[in-house]
């Protein structure tokens, strides 16, 4: 079964974390519901609002470069025409005045680096509110891949001296 972006669907919650909770949806896929996307009110704790095991519509708001699913739960009952659609969207690269550390071009490494693959996720929603849910997402994303690139590297220790 594909997913889909603007698409509702019937899934079971199947785990709650601090910020958002995860969301088995048919086809035996899964996408993250964040913290923002639970509920039109404040969420400071997101079991007051879902519990493991929980069946509950969710809308897919986005689906990044590496397969992670957004969902937004708020957005499966606002209804269709009401929801703005997510897409990928593509850092700038280099450019800038200032040089390096300044937004500036980076020096050349030694060795041939792969691309950097996007996995920035920006809706249509122009508000503040939806600015602020796509810089939450981004950037919890981010710190998700520097921690998992610091644990396959087996960094992350003191320096020794």
């Amino acid at each position: 079964m594909s997913i889909e972006v603007g698409t509702v669907y019937e899934g079971k919650v199947t785990g709650i974390t601090g910020f958002g909770a995860f969301v088995q949806l048919p086809g035996g896929k899964s996408g993250m519901v964040h913290i923002s996307e639970i509920a039109n009110t404040y969420v400071d704790d997101i079991s007051k609002h879902l519990q493991e095991g929980q069946a509950v519509k969710v809308r897919v708001i986005g689906i990044d470069q590496q397969n992670r699913i957004n969902l937004s739960i708020k957005k499966a009952v606002e209804g269709a025409e009401s929801a703005p659609s997510a897409r990928p969207i593509q850092r700038p690269q280099g450019g800038g005045p200032g040089g390096p550390g300044q937004g500036g071009p980076r020096p050349q490494s030694n060795g041939p680096r792969p691309p950097r693959q996007s996995t920035l996720v920006k809706t249509d929603d122009d508000s503040f509110e939806g600015k602020l849910k796509a810089f939450m997402q981004n950037s919890e994303s981010r710190m998700s891949d520097i921690k998992s690139q610091r644990e396959s590297r087996g960094g992350g220790g003191k320096r020794r001296k």
